[in-house]
């Protein structure tokens, strides 16, 4: 739908832009939809090692997108779709310990709906991918 507005924050979503035609977010009437935001570093795209980090990384990765597409990111944001991949060396204890501080992180004033679904694997190994959408109103 090219009628929509696109963004793409720098770096990773311009090269995402670039060589995949693929974009961070989209804006729809009054709401903010994001791509999976997974816990690369923005800039080097590189991945933490530890499964905590690469979600907090997650996590300010989705405030970057909406932010971004003109939203104020995580205060706004009224429902998250999680896909996790956990290998053998993690576990669902360190996840739900990492996903419940994020939200209460980035979402104090609010509890937004969260699905969060095991998938066998992701993209280039990401353990874990949000997607998120912001009520604009």
């Amino acid at each position: 739908m090219s009628h929509l507005p696109y963004f793409d924050y720098p770096t990773f979503g311009t090269r995402t832009k670039r060589d995949l035609n693929a974009s961070q977010a989209v804006r729809v009437n009054n709401a903010i939809e994001i791509s999976g935001q997974g816990g690369w570093d923005p800039v080097t795209e590189e991945f933490p090692v530890a499964l905590a980090d690469e979600l907090d990384q997650a996590f300010s990765n989705v405030q970057l997108a909406l932010q971004t597409a003109g939203g104020k990111g995580w205060e706004g944001v009224y429902k998250v779709r999680m896909y996790i991949s956990l290998r053998d060396q993690d576990g669902w204890p360190e996840y739900a310990e990492s996903l419940i501080r994020g939200l209460k992180k980035w979402c104090p004033n609010h509890g937004p709906i969260v699905t969060v679904v095991e998938v066998k694997g992701l993209f280039r190994d990401m353990r874990v991918e949000i997607e998120a959408t912001e009520h604009l109103g």
